[in-house]
Order: C-alpha cells, then sequence, then structure tokens
C-alpha cells in the first residue's frame, strides 16, 4: 500500500518512510524499468570527489529500486571491484582483456555476491598498460563502446527482452586519458559527482572541455545529464554557498538529493560492501536511494 503515496511525498518524507520500511524488512518500491539501456559515465578527474563510491552506492540503489545494472570498473586501482567484493588479482578476466583482446563482456562480468541484479566487470592492475597497447590499435578511442553494445544484455526491450541491464555505470579513473575518452565515447550519459567543499569547481572547466571535443568529433549523443552533490555538511555555510554555486551554474541537471559527509559511506567499502548492504537505514544509505529514484524518473520522464 505503502507505493500508492509515494509520488506525493517529499523527499525528506520519503527517505524517513524508506528508514522505517529498511527497519521493518519491508521491500523497496519497484520502480519502472527503462525502455532500453541508458549508459552513464561517471567522470571527474578531480580525485576525491566520491566518484567510487557514488557509482558503487547508486548501482546498489538502482538494483533495489528493480532495476538491473552492470557496473563496469575502468580504473585500474580497482576500487568499484573492491566495494562490491568482486575478484580482481592479476589473471582474472577483466576490462583490460575488453578493451585490448576484444573478450566480450559476457564472459567477464561476475555477478555481484550481495546484490541480486547487479553484474560487475572488475579492473585488474593490467588495466594501468592498456592505455600505451591502445595507442597503435585502430579506432581505439571505440573499444569500450563496441563491448558495450555487442553484448546482447545491451539495448531495448525489444531487442534485448527481460534480461537487458537497465543501467550501465562506468567508473572511470581520476584522469582524462584514454581509458575515460573510451567512456565517454561509450556512454549517451554523464553523471558528474562534485563534493560540497573548498575548490569544488576546479578542474571542472577542463572537463566539460573535453566532453564538448567528444560530442564535436566522436559522440554527439553524449550529455552531460546529471550532478550528484556528495559530502554535503548541512551544519556548514560553506557547503551551503557551494550547492547554490553547483546550482545556479547546472540548473536542472543537479540532482534535488545531496549525498552527507557519512562514516557508514566510508566504512563500507573496506567490508567488501556498499553503504545500501552495509546499512540500508543510514542517512547515506537512504540519500543514495533517493538520488537513484531521481535518476529513474528523469527517464520516465524524458520518455514521456
Amino acid at each position: 500500500m505503502h507505493g500508492d503515496f509515494d509520488d506525493a511525498l517529499t523527499p525528506l518524507a520519503r527517505a524517513a518512510q524508506q528508514s522505517v520500511m529498511v527497519r521493518q524488512g519491508i521491500p523497496s518500491q519497484q520502480l519502472t524499468r527503462p525502455h532500453e539501456t541508458r549508459v552513464f559515465v561517471v567522470a571527474n578527474q578531480k580525485g576525491g570527489v566520491g566518484k567510487t563510491t557514488s557509482t558503487v552506492n547508486l548501482a546498489a540503489a538502482l538494483t533495489r529500486l528493480g532495476q538491473r545494472v552492470l557496473v563496469i570498473d575502468l580504473d585500474p586501482q580497482g576500487n568499484a571491484s573492491t566495494a562490491l567484493n568482486i575478484e580482481h588479482n592479476r589473471g582474472v578476466a577483466s576490462t583490460y582483456d575488453a578493451l585490448v583482446d576484444g573478450t566480450p563482456l559476457s564472459e567477464i562480468a561476475q555477478p555481484c555476491p550481495d546484490v541480486a541484479g547487479m553484474f560487475v566487470v572488475p579492473a585488474t592492475i593490467d588495466l594501468a598498460g592498456a592505455e600505451i597497447e591502445l595507442v597503435s590499435v585502430v579506432a581505439r578511442e571505440g573499444r569500450l563502446k563496441k563491448a558495450i553494445f555487442g553484448d546482447p544484455r545491451v539495448g531495448n526491450a525489444e531487442k534485448a527482452g527481460e534480461d537487458r541491464f537497465d543501467y550501465v555505470l562506468i567508473d572511470c579513473p581520476p584522469s582524462l586519458g584514454l581509458l575515460t575518452l573510451n567512456a565517454l565515447v561509450a556512454a549517451a550519459e554523464m553523471l558528474i559527482p562534485i563534493q560540497a567543499e573548498y575548490y569544488a569547481l576546479e578542474g571542472l572547466g577542463q572537463l566539460l572541455n573535453t566532453v564538448e571535443m567528444v560530442k564535436a568529433h566522436l559522440n554527439p549523443e553524449l550529455d552531460v545529464s546529471t550532478i550528484l552533490l556528495t559530502m554535503y555538511d548541512a551544519r556548514t555555510r560553506l557547503a551551503a554557498g557551494v550547492a547554490a554555486d553547483v546550482r545556479e551554474h547546472f540548473g536542472d541537471q543537479v540532482l534535488r538529493t545531496a549525498i552527507p559527509r557519512s562514516v557508514r559511506v566510508s566504512e563500507a567499502p573496506s567490508y567488501g560492501q556498499t553503504v545500501i548492504t552495509y546499512d540500508p537505514a543510514s542517512p547515506g544509505a537512504l540519500s543514495y536511494l533517493e538520488a537513484a529514484r531521481e535518476m529513474t524518473e528523469r527517464a520516465t520522464t524524458e520518455k514521456a
């Protein structure tokens, strides 16, 4: 019955309702799946903004809301793989094999052991050498796109059926090299996490210039559709000021939900978990759930 009045609630009231549901063991409302796979690149070359954290937690939140998700770890450090409890030792089939050898993603993707409906393409340290190895390869910037759209589970409902992935989230390294370029070419949408702290917008100009170059020459469909404020501390004027600046600059691209600075969110990866499974009733988990809900609602609105 709770689903009947969900849409009338404010985000704060919905988060409170969600907290009660989690504590009572009631499953989250299952949201409508998009008609076709939405491919997101999650990028910001500024380190420490919550990029990987947001990738894995949004992915887990989306699955909790009834979506099927593929996470592609494109960072040689493999932090997303670690947070999702996915084996990524040297020798494990990884994004390196997809990019360099053309191995199908269906042979590489591993089911996430803690989150039903999520699959992960891990990153190993081998990926660090991929940029050099790809330099002489023809159409090297399109290797990831070819791998993603060559997967039978990527596409629309007619082509890929009920087993299709609803979302593909690509976690990029904190640089604008060939790996990130592959992600920008592969995705139709871009999600930029921005921390609500001093210098938040520093370096974003370079990233947005790169996006414009990619749109002009390699991927005209790429759209910066989603901005997510992270590490938000509601007690400080600085966070409120930064949030106001970001919203003024990016407008409707900014999600209403900001992710609070949270010890639980920071702790979860050390246990090989997202905060969604580690502490589902925590403010961080509820915020990621609400942010994921906004992402799905935008897909429905755009479709309409």
